[in-house]
């Protein structure tokens, strides 16, 4: 390394900061992956009826709806916001469904497609409440879950609603794509929509502009880059994420909840920065998303097998998100 005349280092070029970068964040997957692999065997241990084929499966269908809920979740963190109605507006994305399809005998396609659309539309209304309202992204995502909570009873009667009409609804999340095994569409879809946001992530301009505005939004606007629209759009991409996730949801339970969704918005952010994506924005991978939602599946689901009280349930997925993020304000301090 040269030194200039007054005895200091010059800064390290733009490629070389790129390749550090992009090196902290494979050793950021690496970890995590390893720490999956620590999980997985620490409750095939402890607990016989984990490592089954049946209790494996239960894993990937609980992975599938929080891992879905996280890539989406991905983008919009990456870009420096959040989202917190992603939970219950996944449930009222199958509120909807059952709409379409028991209440207004729509085809399974039509109302399978508009359940989705209705994710992308909530998704919309929080780009634009954050983008050009200037709420902050924490209140008008706060206020979008107490909205669709209170919308999934008033639409359903606080009801459940079942498709007793519609065959073949429930093939989506539960068909076995393997015959004499029992490997669920709902996964596969999942393993699709991986391939789909990594590509949008890494090869398009919204990936692109994802990063740049959670890198430095003032700069990113000053360049002539329209920040306002691509927020509302990452926001709307995401939420077709979550209108897919509800879909899939409903289709697994045979039946639309109108209860619940609190806490899967807590679960995915957990997702996504337990795969290395940061809390201040600018950095992120869905490889890292998906090996984040296989760690809060396999945790949930080993704490439950060997029997641990509810409470400390939570409290253990607590202190994983608080250690998560505490690596990650580290990973940023060196950076």
């Amino acid at each position: 390394m040269t030194i200039d005349h007054e005895g200091v280092a010059p800064a390290a070029p733009p490629r070389t900061e790129g390749l550090v970068a992009r090196a902290r964040g494979s050793l950021q997957q690496l970890l995590a992956f390893g720490s999956l692999i620590v999980i997985i065997v620490v409750f095939s241990v402890w607990s016989p009826y984990f490592f089954t084929a049946s209790n494996l499966v239960g894993i990937l269908m609980a992975a599938t709806v929080v891992g879905i809920l996280a890539l989406g979740t991905t983008f919009v963190i990456i870009a420096g916001g959040i989202d917190l109605s992603i939970g219950t507006g996944m449930i009222l994305c199958g509120v909807m469904t059952g709409v379409f399809l028991t209440y207004w005998g729509w085809p399974l396609w039509l109302g399978v497609l508009c359940g989705i659309l209705f994710g992308g539309l909530i998704g919309v209304i929080n780009g634009l409440n954050i983008a050009f309202l200037k709420i902050p992204p924490f209140i008008a995502t706060l206020g979008m879950m107490l909205i669709s909570a209170g919308l999934s009873l008033v639409i359903s009667g606080t009801k459940p609603i079942y498709f007793p009409d519609t065959p073949g609804f429930e093939n989506l999340m539960n068909w076995s794509v393997i015959p004499g095994a029992r490997f669920p569409l709902g996964v596969v879809i999942f393993l699709v929509l991986v391939v789909v946001a990594a590509i949008i992530l890494a090869k398009t301009i919204i990936g692109r502009y994802a990063f740049s505005i959670g890198s430095n939004e003032a700069a990113t606007e000053l360049s002539g880059v329209r920040v306002r629209k691509w927020k509302v759009t990452i926001y709307g991409m995401a939420g077709l994420f979550v209108g897919i996730a509800g879909v899939l949801s409903a289709s697994r339970l045979s039946s639309a909840q109108p209860v619940g969704g609190m806490g899967l918005e807590l679960e995915a952010i957990a997702a996504v920065v337990i795969g290395g994506t940061s809390l201040q924005g600018g950095r992120g991978s869905i490889i890292g998303t998906v090996v984040g939602a296989l760690i809060v599946a396999v945790l949930t689901n080993g704490l439950r097998v060997t029997e641990v009280p509810q409470e400390w349930q939570s409290v253990v997925v607590g202190l994983v998100i608080l250690v998560a993020v505490y690596f990650d304000m580290l990973r940023r301090r060196g950076a």
